[in-house]
């Protein structure tokens, strides 16, 4: 903590939880195991990033390519998420978290979305920290699915293709409805967002980690926004002449 300047905390943290797989691997335990660890992280993120203000934080749970994972992995994955949202459901309600879901949510087993559409509609009215679940999700695919509703709205003739702009389509995108991400972070070594949150994270500051996400504590946590703190962000812009600030950005002003 001593670290953070937490009168500049990012408004919005996104993480890549990466590196369940080969942390379980690495002790020669079966990849399941790595995302019951995994789970343990999340619980000990969410409450840091509620402790230090951070007002949105977003994490990529499932991707839509995930599914073409063996099917046990996939299982034990929809089966340790039910158990979250279960076991998590009073925390987050305590502590007025709002809870949002992004991706083809339908595609969720059934036992799933039905904890989850619970918690989302109990807790629709929280004020607190909006956590946002990405949940068979995929960047490309939910601005083709964006394209598509705004192509047939305009088919209709409900919308003048003229008018379509960066706003427009902005409002269309489920992800962008607690703004633009302010730091992306991705555990387990890799150095690539896979497809995650590609309009919000347009101009996120990154932060790649070689932890692996089992690991990751809550001291990698304020390091990684330590770290962020001493960018100075210019949005395409001069220089600013300091380092990151919470109003410094797209993503504060949609939180103002």
């Amino acid at each position: 903590m001593a670290l953070v300047d937490v009168t500049r905390v990012p408004a919005h943290v996104a993480i890549v939880m990466d590196g369940n797989g080969r942390w379980a691997e690495r002790r020669g335990w079966e990849r399941p195991e790595g995302h019951r660890e995994g789970s343990e992280a999340v619980r000990r993120t969410v409450r840091a990033c509620r402790r230090l203000g951070v007002r949105a934080l977003t994490l990529y749970a499932f991707s839509a390519q995930n599914w073409e994972r063996p099917r046990f992995e996939v299982d034990a994955l929809m089966e340790l998420l039910r158990e979250f949202l279960v076991t998590e459901r009073a925390e987050i309600l305590d502590h007025e978290i709002r809870l949002r879901a992004i991706g083809d949510v339908d595609r969720l087993p059934r036992g799933v979305r039905e904890v989850l559409d619970a918690l989302r509609r109990e807790s629709a009215a929280n004020g607190g920290m909006t956590l946002t679940l990405a949940l068979s999700y995929g960047g490309q695919e939910e601005l083709v699915l964006a394209a598509r509703e705004l192509a047939t709205r305009a088919a209709r003739g409900e919308l003048d293709p003229r008018t379509i702009d960066a706003e427009v389509l902005e409002r269309h995108l489920p992800s962008a409805d607690v703004g633009a991400v302010d730091l992306l972070i991705r555990t387990g070594g890799e150095q690539r967002i896979s497809n995650f949150l590609l309009w919000g994270a347009a101009y996120a500051e990154l932060y790649f980690s070689p932890v692996l996400w089992p690991e990751w504590s809550e001291p990698d946590l304020y390091e990684a926004i330590a770290a962020f703190q001493e960018r100075d962000r210019r949005f395409g812009r001069a220089s600013s002449g300091g380092p990151a600030g919470r109003s410094d950005g797209p993503a504060a002003q949609a939180h103002g």
